[in-house]
């Protein structure tokens, strides 16, 4: 069975939220603060963002625990899962294992996060979620992984592991999924990678889902090194009447993260979407 997909054109125009940020640095947060809410502005849907740099100790947050239908953004999670789970266990990913994970990944393969979500099962991906700290991640019922309920606050959790030596994945798993991350196919390199430097090394998971309540969900998670900074960005969106206006508003609010952190650079639009939508569903395994 598949869930419907039925794209629902009418959000409504909402006053621009004002995101709220911090930093060490001088003069950043306001910036920042200033551009994101400029960048959302006149924007139909509901937005959530979440942005931290370690290098200047800033964070930005918008509706930080507003939940939203995961669509493919769970992929990072489903291989984190497995990794952690593999580590307990002693063992490497087996071949068959590490060929799901790149089609997952790179690709956004719904066959072959089925079989890893249905082989894990769900007590395995609430031990990971335990383990993260990911309290506000429920993990979708009856195979349906893309409508696990996720926040900006859990999936920047999720970046932080990835992009920080922890207790919880190896130096090595952290390594394989940023590879992975890093070699998403071109047609899925938009949303937060938008305006990124070429300096910076980028690492991208995207998603997107329509159904038949609030139109389309778009997201991108992203980790970004380089240029002096390590930063990760999070944004969810939903109440998009179609996949591209929210992939709009995405890269809006990245371009002006990117130029706010990284000014000196060159910044360019460096990934657009191209080709229609091949995740517009999530079929059960």
């Amino acid at each position: 069975m598949l869930i419907p997909c039925v794209a629902v054109a009418t959000p409504a125009t909402a006053a621009t939220p004002t995101v709220s940020c911090t930093s060490q640095k001088a003069g950043l947060a306001a910036k920042l603060q200033k551009d994101i809410t400029a960048a959302m502005k006149g924007r139909k849907g509901t937005i959530a963002v979440g942005l931290r740099d370690r290098t200047t100790n800033t964070t930005c947050t918008l509706r930080q625990s507003t939940t939203y239908d995961s669509a493919s953004v769970v992929k990072v999670t489903v291989l984190a899962t497995l990794l952690w789970d593999a580590k307990k266990h002693n063992r490497y990913l087996t071949a068959r294992e590490s060929t799901l994970a790149k089609a997952m990944i790179t690709k956004s393969d719904n066959n072959a996060t089925s079989s890893l979500w249905k082989q894990l099962g769900v007590t395995k991906v609430k031990g990971f979620l335990t383990a993260a700290g990911m309290t506000q991640t429920k993990p979708g019922a009856n195979g349906y992984w893309g409508l696990t309920q996720i926040t900006v606050r859990d999936e920047q959790k999720l970046l932080g592991l990835l992009t920080a030596k922890n207790t919880v994945l190896s130096d090595n798993s952290r390594a394989y999924v940023l590879k992975l991350m890093g070699q998403v196919v071109s047609s899925q390199r938009w949303g937060t990678p938008a305006g990124a430097p070429s300096s910076v090394a980028v690492h991208v998971k995207n998603g997107w889902l329509s159904r038949s309540t609030h139109g389309w969900r778009v997201h991108s998670v992203g980790t970004f090194n380089g240029a002096g900074h390590d930063y990760m960005i999070t944004v969810l969106t939903q109440d998009n009447s179609t996949m591209n206006y929210g992939v709009t508003t995405i890269q809006n609010i990245a371009k002006a993260i990117h130029k706010d952190l990284v000014p000196t650079a060159t910044n360019t639009v460096r990934f657009a979407p191209t080709g229609t939508p091949s995740e517009a569903s999530v079929p059960a395994p």
